[in-house]
C-alpha cells in the first residue's frame, strides 16, 4: 500500500478534476441548449419576418393597381364625410339616390331587395373594413323613354355604380309599358377618403383581382 502513497496527491487531483470537470458540464449543457433554442427561434423569427414582407410586396403591387384602376376611371367611389358611419349609413345615402333617381323618371318599383357585400366581389374579398359593397335587385314599371333616362342619370352619377344585369320585357297587354329587372351594385368607402388610404396602405390582406379597371 505504501507504494501507492505517492500517487496519492494525483489520484485525487484527478478525482476533483473529474467530479468539477461533470459539474461543468452540468452547469454548460442547460446553457448551451438555452442557446441553441435562441438561435433557432431567431432564426425562425427572422424566416417569418421574410414571408411576412414577401406577402407585404405582393399587397403593395395589387394596391397600386387598384389606386391606378380608380385613378383612371372617371368616377370616384363614395367616401363619407365623417367616420365609423356604419353600413346602413353608407347604403343609405347611395340607394337614397338611387331611388331619387327612379322617382324623377317617374319609374315605378313593384320590388326591391339587397345584400350586403357579395363574397365574390373583389373589393369586399379585400376587406370589408375598408369597402361596403351592396347589390340591388329591382323590378321595375316604367316607359320606354323614362327607362332611358335613368340608364343615363346611372351612368352620369358622380359616384362609381356597376350595372351588374338589366332585363327588358314587354308588359303582355301594353306593349308600351316595360317590365324590368335591373340589379346594382354600388360601392362605398367606409371612412372618408384620406382615412381609407391609410388603411389600405397598412393593410396586410391580399387582394385578387383588383387590377381590372372599374367598368364605366
Amino acid at each position: 500500500m505504501d507504494k501507492y502513497k505517492k500517487y496519492r496527491g494525483v489520484i485525487v487531483f484527478v478525482t476533483a478534476v473529474a467530479i468539477l470537470a461533470v459539474l461543468v458540464f452540468n452547469m454548460l449543457v442547460p446553457k448551451i441548449n438555452e442557446m441553441n433554442e435562441l438561435k433557432q427561434t431567431v432564426e425562425d423569427k427572422e424566416t417569418e419576418l421574410q414571408q411576412l414582407n414577401d406577402k407585404m410586396a405582393v399587397v403593395q403591387a395589387k394596391i397600386k393597381k387598384i389606386k391606378n384602376s380608380i385613378m383612371s376611371s372617371q368616377k370616384k367611389i363614395y367616401s363619407p364625410i365623417e367616420s365609423d358611419l356604419g353600413n346602413d349609413t353608407l347604403f343609405f345615402t347611395l340607394y337614397n339616390d338611387v331611388i331619387e333617381m327612379l322617382h324623377a323618371n317617374s319609374i315605378k318599383i313593384k320590388s326591391i331587395d339587397y345584400t350586403y357585400n357579395p363574397e365574390t366581389d373583389s373589393f369586399v374579398k379585400f376587406g370589408k373594413d375598408v369597402y361596403f359593397v351592396c347589390d340591388v335587385d329591382m323590378e321595375l314599371i316604367s316607359n320606354y323613354v323614362n327607362l332611358g333616362k335613368l340608364i343615363q342619370d346611372l351612368y352620369q352619377y358622380p359616384y362609381y355604380i356597376k350595372i351588374n344585369n338589366v332585363e327588358v320585357k314587354p308588359y303582355p297587354k301594353d306593349k308600351t309599358i316595360l317590365m324590368t329587372t335591373l340589379s346594382l351594385r354600388l360601392y362605398a368607402h367606409t371612412t372618408p377618403e384620406d382615412a381609407t388610404s391609410s388603411i389600405i396602405e397598412n393593410s396586410g390582406k391580399p387582394l385578387e383581382g383588383a387590377d381590372v379597371p372599374l367598368p364605366q
